[in-house]
């Protein structure tokens, strides 16, 4: 069984460094501290003439739930519109209603708007009401792939409902395993029965900059470190591979 390794990174720097390491994949994403954003249209451009392999583009116009205004879902189908015709392989987006089920209206649109493009629905399947419901809609309409954690923090907590969701689906849409994938990779192929896998795997990078105004940040009352930032690491996605 072939296992296809998907790495989440929010740069192209890491794109490069993701498949210097083996990617079979990436998922290009903003603003990770909040569980990726749609990247700019510049981002995919850059990534989309660098790369060899498949890129997939996060389609997610702010961090928070998965219950959108229309405003929300004009920009959605946007973005989706301007992947497609910066040479994406896929997108990946997820829509829930109000009560927590699939919203199925949306979900068709936007997946009829980027085909030919693979379309993955993505974490917002983890905070839906029921994961069985949901993944038969998903199926009825045609979504290639989810990603999930099983419903839980990390894809270790989920694993058992990972492997009855697989199960489940039973070849007709592609169950995929993140968060935390990438620290039992052996053991989450052998317990799922799952052949794709979504992975973190970053190393720090030091800030260029010699001059720091360590008084001054760029963002809110939570911050991320003004002269670091996190990079994918080759390596780490060779040691990947069971």
């Amino acid at each position: 069984m072939k296992i296809v390794i998907e790495v989440c990174v929010d740069s192209v720097e890491s794109a490069v460094a993701a498949e210097q390491g083996g990617a079979d994949r990436v998922e290009l994403c903003d603003n990770l501290l909040e569980g990726g954003t749609t990247p700019s249209a510049g981002a995919i451009a850059v990534a989309r003439r660098t790369l060899g392999i498949a890129l997939h583009v996060m389609i997610r116009p702010r961090g928070g739930d998965f219950c959108y205004s229309a405003i929300e879902l004009e920009m959605m189908r946007h973005d989706i519109k301007v992947a497609k015709e910066l040479g994406a392989d896929g997108v990946v987006f997820g829509i829930l209603t109000p009560e927590g089920d699939i919203a199925e209206d949306q979900t068709r649109e936007l997946l009829a708007l980027a085909r030919p493009m693979s379309v993955t629905f993505h974490r917002a399947f983890d905070v839906a009401r029921d994961p069985y419901a949901a993944l038969d809609s998903l199926i009825a309409l045609g979504v290639d792939r989810i990603l999930t954690t099983g419903q839980e923090p990390s894809v270790l907590e989920g694993m058992e409902l990972v492997a009855d969701l697989v199960r489940h689906a039973q070849g007709r849409i592609i169950v995929m395993p993140g968060s935390g994938a990438e620290r039992r990779m052996g053991q989450l192929v052998r317990a799922t029965g799952a052949n794709e896998f979504h992975v973190v795997a970053t190393r720090s990078v030091e800030s260029p900059m010699r001059f720091r105004n360590d008084r001054v940040f760029m963002g809110g009352t939570l911050r991320p470190p003004e002269y670091t930032r996190q990079l994918t690491d080759p390596e780490a996605i060779r040691r990947l591979r069971p």
